[in-house]
């Protein structure tokens, strides 16, 4: 049975999310809905999630003293990693000394905390067809690697980063150096170490939202979502849309990678599943263990968003992945460097037919910062397509 506490009171059921950024916003949120006291962390003050939590604490996250003390002091239930940039060994220790239950699990925060650790789990360790790679930590290891088998075209990516900051497609040996460089640029924290993958030619890429919640029995199910098909620029999703069609075995498939891998990380909660797919060919690419910047589609599509059921699962609670309807998101990026930003266009952008959007409140915008998100539903999947990109596109973010 799972009981939930009064927030600011001695009987509170308290979470703390590390990270607080737009998806850690709306994961706060429902947590909120379901009567949770929430503690926000970020290294960075006025978080778009320490906006709206009941505490809002900044620290350097991969800091491991930093994060001990926080915890210690806090002394939340659970702790929910929100990002990859965290000091993982702490989370076991403390997990292991039972001070703390960390959302999946401490093992897969770490596992998962970058490319290196879930690619050897995925094909070293399940067995998983993924593409062929290396991990190279000088640019002569990055040549040598694409020379003895990976060839080209290759992508280099960091082996940690944030959504596809750092990641490029080589297509010849010209392009090596700039895609080394941009790869040092992009990374967040193992600074001189890439992964390289031959290139797969496949037909499209999806998340595959996958839930580990406990059933009626108490015992852990698996839920899945409707594939997301997106679109990268540059590494970043720009769009995303749900369902993505797909064959019912591509999909068996899919759903089978997915389920090996959550499997072996455990705990509960939402995976975004990353996979490539070519006909009825599936190659697992990455996972993270918390909600996907494609899943925001979501908000508009599920009748439980990826951010309630995050939620509900951690808790112990049932979770409904039922598609409401067809729908599709569009980024809205910050188009200008400057803090404390306004928008222009909002009305404009809601008189889309069937559109929302989310404006997250981030204290500093980018040229390619994200923003805000538009979000669309229609029966028709490329009518919902336009209309949210259309929605995102009369959004003008400018300097105030």
């Amino acid at each position: 049975m799972t009981t939930i506490g009064t927030p600011l009171s001695p009987s509170a059921t308290k979470v703390m999310l590390l990270g607080a950024g737009e998806l850690g916003r709306e994961v706060l949120i429902a947590l909120q809905r379901l009567g949770v006291e929430t503690i926000a962390v970020d290294r960075y003050e006025n978080a778009p999630g320490q906006q709206v939590a009941h505490h809002a604490r900044t620290i350097a996250m991969t800091d491991p003293e930093q994060l001990k003390a926080l915890i210690e002091a806090e002394k939340p239930d659970l702790v929910v990693p929100e990002i990859e940039a965290i000091a993982t060994p702490m989370l076991e220790a403390l997990e292991a000394d039972g001070v703390v239950r960390v959302i999946p699990t401490a093992r897969a925060a770490r596992l998962t905390m970058d490319r290196e650790g879930i690619r050897r789990l995925a094909a070293e360790t399940l067995g998983l067809p993924t593409s062929p790679y290396q991990f190279c930590d000088s640019l002569a290891q990055l040549q040598a690697a694409i020379d003895s088998g990976i060839g080209y075209p290759c992508i280099v990516k960091p082996v940690m980063s944030s959504s596809g900051k750092g990641q490029s497609k080589i297509d010849g040996p010209d392009d090596v150096k700039a895609a080394w460089d941009y790869a040092m640029a992009g990374g967040r924290v193992s600074h001189g170490r890439i992964i390289v993958e031959g290139f797969i030619d496949f037909d499209y890429e999806i998340t595959l939202l996958t839930v580990r919640a406990r059933g009626a029995d108490g015992q852990v199910e698996t839920h899945f979502c409707a594939p997301i098909g997106h679109k990268q620029v540059s590494g970043d999703y720009v769009e995303s849309w749900q369902p993505h069609p797909m064959s019912s075995v591509a999909l068996e498939r899919a759903r089978v990678v997915a389920r090996e891998v959550t499997n072996n990380l455990g705990g509960q909660g939402i995976f975004g599943v990353e996979l490539f797919v070519k006909g009825d060919e599936v190659w697992f690419s990455e996972v993270s263990p918390r909600p996907h910047d494609t899943g925001m589609v979501t908000m508009i599509t599920q009748w439980q968003n990826e951010f309630e059921l995050h939620a509900r699962a951690i808790l112990g609670l049932p979770v409904d992945t039922t598609l409401k309807t067809p729908g599709a998101s569009a980024v809205i990026y910050g188009g200008v460097d400057a803090a404390g930003i306004v928008f222009d266009g909002v009305d404009q952008a809601l008189q889309v037919p069937h559109t929302d959007i989310r404006l997250f409140g981030k204290p500093e915008s980018f040229v390619k910062r994200r923003m805000g998100v538009a979000l669309a539903y229609d029966n028709d999947l490329e009518v919902a397509r336009r209309h949210a990109l259309e929605a995102a596109s009369r959004v003008k973010p400018r300097a105030a």
